[in-house]
């Protein structure tokens, strides 16, 4: 299993466009086959998905769909700071 952490932080004036943009990516990619898990979390302007993956082959197919595509092409001037993605392995 892989496990991804990706945090967005929105500038203030885009909060709600960002949050409908997410939703609609959560949506989307819940329906692949190799997501296990696809969650949003929120504080304040920053939004944090935590993901988990069946195998690289599904986390590769994911990242190649055209709606996280747009969404990351879209955001880059919605955003604060660039997206941070960190994939990580449990340890505990």
């Amino acid at each position: 299993m892989i496990s991804i952490t990706a945090i967005l932080k929105s500038k203030p004036e885009n909060l709600i466009e960002v949050q409908n943009m997410l939703t609609h990516l959560v949506t989307e990619t819940r329906k692949e086959a190799a997501c296990i898990r696809y969650d949003l979390h929120t504080s304040d302007n920053v939004f944090i998905l935590w993901e988990e993956w069946r195998d690289q082959i599904g986390l590769d197919s994911h990242n190649a769909q055209s709606y996280l595509i747009d969404f990351i092409s879209k955001t880059e001037s919605l955003v604060a700071s660039p997206i941070q993605v960190y994939k990580t392995a449990q340890i505990l």
